[in-house]
């Protein structure tokens, strides 16, 4: 019998009980078999990241989520960190960096602004797609495969039921991994949008 994929969401929130959106994505995440929410904020509060112990996780998961509110058009001051201390040369890239290779990185990101301010008539001037390209690079970098990334705009004035469609939606996937339309069959069965909230 076949591993299930086990998926690992590095969950970032400077102020999760000011959230309306993560802090019910992360709980909801919480409750799947094989998956993983690990709370930067609540385990890491002095920035002090164990690198090795991080690095551990990481090389469990299959696919590593990044689930965080956008801030200044970018991830919270946390993630930043972690990553800049976890992913090391010569173990997430460069000579004999490997060890992220072949796994799966997923953005799920809450934006304040709406969809209309990320057009170049809009407040932001352009499309979120121009705000992605260090994440994409990020996992080029590190030899992970980019998915489509989950994004919720309008994150504090989204109503009700939009709400819960996205939070399901969500659900949806992280249980349903990797049997995902845009994943090559093939690959299934080796494995499975300023200020959010």
């Amino acid at each position: 019998m076949s591993k299930p994929p086990q998926i690992l969401i590095l969950y970032a929130h400077p102020t999760p009980h000011h959230s309306r959106v993560n802090r019910r994505l992360a709980q909801a995440a919480a409750k799947l078999q094989n998956v993983k929410v690990h709370d930067l904020y609540e385990l890491y509060p002095d920035f002090h990241i164990p690198v090795r112990r991080e690095q551990a996780l990481l090389q469990e998961a299959d696919l590593i989520v990044f689930q965080h509110p956008v801030q200044w058009y970018s991830m919270p001051a946390l993630l930043k960190q972690w990553v800049d201390s976890v992913f090391t040369p010569g173990w997430a890239y460069g000579p004999g960096g490997d060890a992220l290779r072949g796994k799966d990185f997923w953005l799920v990101a809450t934006l304040g602004g709406s969809e209309r301010s990320y057009q170049p008539e809009g407040h932001n001037q352009r499309p979120f797609s121009a705000f992605l390209p260090p994440y994409q690079q990020t996992a080029e970098l590190c030899g992970m495969r980019w998915l489509p990334p989950h994004l919720l705009f309008g994150a504090h004035q989204v109503n009700q039921q939009a709400l819960a469609a996205y939070i399901d939606t969500y659900k949806k996937r992280l249980s349903r991994y990797p049997n995902w339309p845009e994943l090559p069959a093939a690959t299934a069965t080796t494995t499975a949008p300023l200020t959010g909230t």
